[in-house]
């Protein structure tokens, strides 16, 4: 028997599927089974939600970023004995960054070879919409779309008329039909829903999304869709995936601080397993709540957020941005991603308010209404740096609409040059001072190995130059 699990996918993005995977998910959580959720595409919030509705955490599956053998075996060793996998796509079900498709939902259904629930956003629309999902079942037969969900249906009269002619035209059961529901439920900010750290009833909104998944979806057709992906299971790699291996630390694990709270919370869970398995201590600290950094850490890895939400209390602990400063310049290691990049500059300005950061690195930070950076990018590491070898490529995906506005480039190094995505400026990303590498790309540690193998080394470097005494 292989793995039962569905992919969950839509025609466009904004079309309820979040919503539609969290009530699943919960829903099946509240009947006793087991679930194991995933994301596709490069995600933060969603997954958040999803891990929420579960009870476990949710891992990201993703072609561009990750060999596709590796998103197979990433999946199939996840997967626990009686769990059922709920796979929540991304934008429109064939939609990638190719003509080929070859980044979509669709393709990571075949990759995985697991059976799709479509859902539909009907509003406005009838007998349109058997047309529109008949065009999906011939666009690719080898994506097996199993289960129709109907969402934002405008009233029984309204679900007739579609279910009879989806049924008819296109042979596909519709097992579902979503009235419009309650927005002040489920509040949106920057593309996707909340993040469930700074959604202080986060609990009641997945309690109300299983209650909608209960009402108006037929959860036993959902289980019989999954039991189909048990009769083609993805066999596992043949070519082993690239894994972190461990470093010589010599016999001492090192420490490392990650930075956790409701501004600092984009982390995939694979990275942090990485530096495990690379040889590291993870210990948690926040701005937030923590008056300094954890005694005798070796490194510091700060993540992406929402720095600007949070930016008068992040100004308001001056010790905490101070000793990061001091360490920083004392060789710390430390890497940053986007909001991170953020906090370690000179100061963040939001309207008329200025808000001191780590003064780090001397770059002053505004914001703009529109993305400034948003999608996958690829950069090429052509300057030297602690982390990376000169040469290698990395993939991996930024999302900010943060800008600069002043910037003293003598004070720090660009080490990687953008061939996909926006960067810092000018082509450019990775801003490299000391040990600090700080960079609006964030990096998915099963597509770059190398990254936490990298931050245990010199975390390790840094443990012995403190212990000979060349360090602080």
């Amino acid at each position: 028997m292989g793995l039962p699990g569905i992919v969950i996918a839509a025609l466009k993005g904004g079309s309820g599927k979040t919503i539609l995977s969290v009530g699943i998910a919960a829903a099946l959580r509240a009947r006793g089974r087991a679930v194991a959720p995933f994301k596709k595409g490069p995600d933060y919030i969603d997954a958040g939600w999803l891990a929420l509705a579960a009870g476990r955490p949710c891992y990201n599956l993703d072609t561009f970023f990750i060999p596709p053998n590796c998103v197979r075996h990433s999946f199939t060793t996840r997967m626990r004995p009686g769990e059922l996998a709920v796979i929540e796509g991304n934008r429109g079900l064939y939609d990638g960054i190719d003509d080929a498709g070859s980044t979509s939902t669709a393709e990571l259904a075949k990759c995985l070879d697991l059976p799709v629930l479509l859902c539909i956003d009907c509003t406005k629309s009838t007998r349109t919409m058997a047309a529109v999902v008949g065009g999906c079942c011939q666009f690719d037969r080898d994506v097996r779309i199993r289960g129709i969900v109907l969402n934002r249906v405008a009233g029984k009269r309204h679900e007739g008329v579609l279910r009879r002619n989806i049924e008819r035209y296109c042979r596909i059961p519709v097992i579902g039909a979503i009235p419009k529901l309650d927005s002040g439920k489920f509040p949106e900010r920057h593309m996707g829903l909340v993040p469930t750290a700074e959604h202080h009833w986060a609990a009641q909104s997945v309690a109300a999304a299983a209650e909608m998944a209960e009402c108006y979806i037929d959860l036993a057709a959902v289980e019989a869709i999954m039991a189909e992906g048990a009769q083609g299971p993805p066999p596992l790699p043949e070519t082993p995936c690239e894994t972190t291996v461990a470093v010589d630390t010599a016999g001492k694990r090192p420490r490392i601080a990650v930075v956790q709270d409701s501004a600092f919370q984009f982390y995939y869970p694979e990275n942090f397993e990485a530096l495990t398995a690379a040889g590291a201590e993870i210990v948690t600290t926040s701005p937030l709540r923590d008056g300094q950094l954890p005694a005798g850490i070796d490194a510091l890895y700060i993540g992406g957020g929402f720095p600007e939400t949070h930016a008068r209390a992040l100004a308001g602990n001056s010790a905490y941005r101070r000793q990061i400063r001091r360490l920083a310049e004392q060789g710390l290691p430390i890497y940053a991603e986007c909001g991170g990049l953020m906090y370690l500059g000179e100061t963040l300005v939001l309207k008329e308010n200025r808000y001191p950061m780590c003064g780090v690195l001397p770059i002053v930070f505004g914001f703009s209404r529109r993305p400034q950076g948003h999608g996958y990018t690829v950069v090429e590491v052509d300057r030297p740096n602690p982390y990376f070898e000169v040469g290698v490529e990395l993939r991996g995906h930024e999302f900010h609409y943060s800008r600069v506005l002043q910037s003293r480039d003598d004070a720090y190094e660009p080490v990687f040059r953008m061939r996909r995505g926006s960067g810092f400026a000018d082509g450019r990303d990775g801003l490299c001072r000391h040990r600090v590498l700080a960079t609006y790309t964030h990096l998915h540690a099963l597509g770059a190995p190398a990254w936490a193998q990298a931050l245990v080394r010199q975390a390790a470097i840094y443990r012995q130059e403190r212990k000979r005494g060349d360090g602080p």
